[in-house]
């Protein structure tokens, strides 16, 4: 008898990272589609303020804010994912999150969002791994896809999606 599991076709049993990734997550909507991002990474949500533009950043980067005092860098999340650019609205909010940047430190920004919807708490059952979409697309910045009645949000590791190197050298550590 094999110590190693196996499935009844004889394939082995991989554990997907959708194991796990459980809790409450803040969902917004881009493009349409609706995407999460654990809460505990949230600080706050803000509706659109003043941007200044910082030269010689990514075109996804919009610029900084002033938020009591403290300066942060804000990007478009549609621009990051390559989506079609569109004009800012009433609904369209900043969420602040601390992600992870170098040597343990922690890095407020701002991500431009098309609207936030609420806070879902999701359990582990209701998540399923990331489908394949073939080795040209890195989907290693989704958690899973989380199953909430007849549809589906992207589960997003946000710290994979905002890398310090984004930033063009900027110290944004906290």
């Amino acid at each position: 008898m094999s110590t190693n599991p196996s499935a009844s076709n004889g394939m082995p049993v991989v554990k997907g990272r959708s194991a796990g990734q459980e809790g409450k997550f803040l969902t917004f909507s881009l493009a349409n589609e609706e995407y999460g991002i654990s809460i505990l990474k949230v600080r706050e949500i803000i509706g659109m303020m003043s941007i200044r533009t910082v030269p010689q950043t990514p075109s996804f980067v919009k610029g900084v804010i002033n938020l009591r005092g403290k300066v942060i860098p804000v990007i478009d999340l549609r621009l990051k994912f390559g989506m079609e650019e569109l004009d800012y609205t009433e609904r369209t909010s900043i969420i602040v999150v601390d992600v992870k940047g170098p040597a343990e430190t922690f890095i407020r920004i701002g991500i431009v969002v098309d609207f936030v919807s609420e806070v879902v708490n999701i359990k582990g059952d209701e998540v399923e791994d990331t489908p394949t979409f073939g080795s040209q697309l890195n989907t290693e910045y989704i958690l899973g896809m989380a199953k909430i009645g007849k549809g589906v949000k992207i589960l997003l590791d946000i710290d994979r999606i905002l890398a310090a190197e984004d930033f063009g050298g900027m110290d944004l550590s906290l």
